[in-house]
């Protein structure tokens, strides 16, 4: 028995056509995952994270000039002892970096002799502070009690600070508060937290 075969074709096009088709489908697959991943830092950026730089010496010698610095911004709630990024004032127009020393509802003493700052009575522990704390020109009349919805700050560099303790800063509203200082990336000798 003779069978006629038939010739099978086969085309050298159809795996060509198949792989053109699969890295179309790799580079869009890797563009959607690029433009995604740019929309998701964009987003923690704007809502989460925000990068700073602090300008001049208020902050010596825990933050110095130029120091790069990643703050958080979602749902922050300023205490004392954070260090935050003051968005702007009556008397300035570009964000300060400071320490919150009080809060809302916190009573705040400064003896100007001393150098000493009590909240609520207490002396605080200051070890990041550079100077004394002195009285400054235009000096703020520090209410009894800080009202709601306002922090009292100051620099660490405290003889070389404009800050709360003058009438050009004054109490500083929570909704002018950017966000707490978390990390410093630059320069790379101190990254780190702060």
């Amino acid at each position: 028995m003779n069978q006629e075969q038939t010739p099978v074709q086969t085309t050298e096009q159809e795996p060509e056509e198949k792989d053109r088709i699969s890295l179309k489908e790799i580079i869009f697959e890797w563009a959607t995952s690029v433009f995604l991943f740019m929309v998701l830092v964009l987003l923690m950026m704007t809502f989460f994270f925000r990068q700073v730089t602090v300008k001049g010496p208020s902050m010596n010698d825990t933050l110095k000039d130029q120091d790069r610095l990643i703050i958080s911004c979602f749902l922050y709630t300023p205490q004392p002892g954070d260090v935050v990024v003051i968005s702007h004032g009556e008397s300035y127009s570009d964000p300060i970096i400071k320490r919150v020393i009080a809060t809302a509802g916190q009573s705040l003493s400064i003896d100007y002799t001393t150098g000493e700052v009590r909240v609520d009575g207490v002396l605080i522990d200051e070890p990041y502070i550079k100077g004394r704390t002195v009285l400054l020109s235009n000096p703020l009349e520090i209410p009894e009690v800080i009202p709601e919805g306002y922090v009292f700050v100051m620099g660490d560099n405290r003889e070389n600070s404009l800050d709360s303790r003058s009438t050009k800063i004054g109490l500083i509203p929570v909704e002018n508060i950017m966000g707490k200082a978390v990390l410093r990336l630059y320069p790379f000798d101190s990254f780190g937290g702060i």
